[in-house]
């Protein structure tokens, strides 16, 4: 059979960049001619046959369900020894590198529906092609704004310009995928849902509660904005952020997976399972951001890529489980040729996908420093306010950060090679040292039988589990995301002692809530070991109780941080394991010493 070879989207030039700009999905609303060949192309996508393999439906069930074959790729049925029935790697090296051929693929498939729909114009038709060639699948800043504009997520119907050049009213794809029909083999509840949806209200719910979804990917802003700052400042070294299994070598802050499967579970509903996450319009806007903090991390540390490791939660429909993956492993089922599929070796950039991302606009890219300059800047300032905020010196919220850092003098350095310009602030106005905290959490990912969260909180919890999250007292949660019935996925059966690890940052809760006047340990740990508190919710959002959760173990961390004048970012420090804060309580440390 002939294959599709993923090749991206074609043709297109932005101005001062490589390829194309993939937009924020804010930005591409704003742009009238992308905007509406967007939504048109969707629709077309939505409504091509479930089993044409460049229908949504097919290019959405690679993730997962239904478990056959995209395209022949691996034959009728998974290698033998391979635990997971989807092509999608979690838990191991190549989760960040695998889903980049994926998103190009929709992209691929999206654009050349926004062409055929270009030509249809009556007028203007030149700008409505070279509106096409330039689009490219947006992506959903999560980490800046964690509720994605009322495009997304609620409006019934979106303005869009149609081929009669007038402003018409149409229905909004984004909201949800309608299955038709739904594929015989999905389990309950797939089976029983015609549309995806989202926060469901309950586990048998089929609609979406859009004000509980808002609500609760609100609470999780800071959480997310935090980890993904110190993903870029505090994780070096590509097991440690490729994915969220322990055994990366000691870090002391959030994988990209781990970050990831944050989003997956506070969406909940079709988002909050691997299986059939992929259906769900918000899969692509929210991968097309991952991708995004793959280029901008391996801008902040050229030369780290996919480095050797396990397949660490069952393999997949092509890898068997704990082959060794590395580079060279081909990230089936994306085919480069008629005989072969990419390989994370060919990918370390976004260009031979012919797509970037706008923070590269500008930039020398032949100048790799410059660019990791450039991009630290960029990291600091947009994610960095509010990270490390001192009770003492400037006050509950106030950002530290701004002191030491110079961005603006980065970002000159990679457009013209020129010096970075330092700040003027005296370096005495900022302390040396500050200690960052945070509640490292491990937990067998499969225990449970069901995905799950443990919530992070510093001080009172209400009683009622719907109320935890929208608590002042809630600071973040640690998710994992699995499968809806374990006992349908014999990798999940097979992996029961696989541990995953996650961190929620307290800084920015302790200087809000606390009174306290440093962050030195023997100020803080006293303060943790009365208000720190955490406790269990399954996807749907009702409360586990922790002693079914036995493998739990919540430490308190904490880790010198040296804020120089002339550094990039904080200079981290050994990590100490405060085990008498939590030990003793369930859920708590192994053991008490400190």
């Amino acid at each position: 059979m002939s294959h599709t070879i993923i090749t991206g989207a074609k043709g297109g030039a932005t101005q001062g960049a490589i390829a194309p700009n993939r937009l924020e999905i804010r930005d591409l609303i704003k742009n009238r001619e992308q905007f509406s060949l967007y939504i048109q192309a969707l629709t077309i996508m939505f409504a091509t046959p479930q089993n044409n393999p460049l229908s949504h439906f097919s290019i959405g069930g690679i993730h997962g369900l239904p478990y056959v074959s995209w395209e022949g790729a691996g034959g009728n049925r998974p290698v033998q020894g391979s635990g997971w029935n989807g092509y999608c790697t979690h838990g191991n090296v190549l989760f960040p590198t695998w889903h980049r051929p994926y998103v190009a693929l929709y992209e691929q498939v999206l654009q050349q529906h926004a062409l055929d729909v270009a030509k249809t114009y009556r007028s203007d038709q030149q700008l409505w092609l070279n509106a096409a060639q330039n689009l490219r699948a947006p992506f959903w800043d999560w980490a800046t704004n964690s509720v994605p504009p009322p495009e997304v997520v609620s409006l019934q119907t979106v303005n869009i310009t149609t081929p009669d050049g007038k402003t018409s009213s149409v229905p909004n794809p984004l909201l949800q995928y309608t299955f038709n029909p739904i594929d015989p083999s999905f389990p309950r509840p797939w089976g029983l849902l015609r549309t995806t949806i989202r926060s469901p209200t309950s586990s048998a719910s089929n609609v979406t509660d859009v004000q509980r979804l808002i609500s609760d990917l609100s609470s999780i802003q800071g959480d997310l904005t935090s980890s993904t700052y110190n993903l870029f400042a505090r994780v070096r070294t590509w097991p440690a952020f490729s994915n969220h299994s322990v055994g990366d070598g000691g870090s002391s802050s959030n994988s990209l997976e781990a970050i990831h499967d944050r989003v997956h579970g506070t969406v909940g509903g079709h988002m909050g399972y691997p299986e059939v996450a992929g259906f769900d319009p918000l899969f692509f806007l929210h991968h097309a951001n991952v991708d995004r903090l793959l280029s901008l991390w391996s801008a902040v540390n050229p030369g780290v890529w996919v480095s050797p490791g396990p397949a660490l939660q069952g393999g997949s429909f092509t890898i068997a489980a704990n082959a060794t993956l590395d580079n060279k492993t081909s990230l089936t089922p994306f085919w480069n040729s008629q005989t072969g599929f990419w390989a994370s070796s060919e990918m370390a950039t976004s260009a031979g996908l012919n797509y970037t991302y706008p923070e590269f606009n500008g930039l020398n890219l032949g100048n790799p420093k410059a660019v990791s300059a450039a991009i630290a800047a960029y990291i600091s300032r947009q994610y960095g306010v509010g990270q490390f905020s001192s009770p003492s010196s400037a006050g509950p919220g106030v950002s530290l950060l701004a002191q030491p850092f110079a961005a603006e003098g980065a970002i000159a350095l990679a457009a013209h090679d020129a010096p970075a310009a330092h700040d003027d602030t005296p370096a005495s106005e900022a302390p040396d040292v500050i200690y960052d905290w945070a509640a490292r959490i491990h937990a067998k990912k499969f225990e449970l039988g069901h995905g799950y969260a443990v919530l992070i909180f510093l001080g009172d919890i209400p009683d009622d589990p719907e109320h935890w999250r929208t608590s002042p007292s809630f600071v973040g949660a640690h998710i994992a995301f699995v499968n809806t019935h374990t006992e349908q996925c014999a990798n999940c059966r097979e992996q029961t002692e696989h541990v995953i690890e996650g961190f929620v940052h307290l800084n920015e809760a302790i200087a809000k809530q606390s009174g306290l006047s440093s962050f030195e340990p023997s100020v803080v740990a006293p303060y943790l070991k009365d208000n720190l508190h955490w406790r269990i919710q399954a996807v749907d959002r009702t409360s586990v109780e922790i002693e079914r959760l036995t493998s739990l173990e919540v430490i308190a961390v904490s880790n010198p941080l040296t804020l120089a004048p002339d550094s990039l970012f904080p200079t981290v420090g050994e990590t100490e394991h405060h085990h008498h804060i939590t030990h003793g309580r369930l859920g708590g440390a192994r053991h008490g010493h400190a």
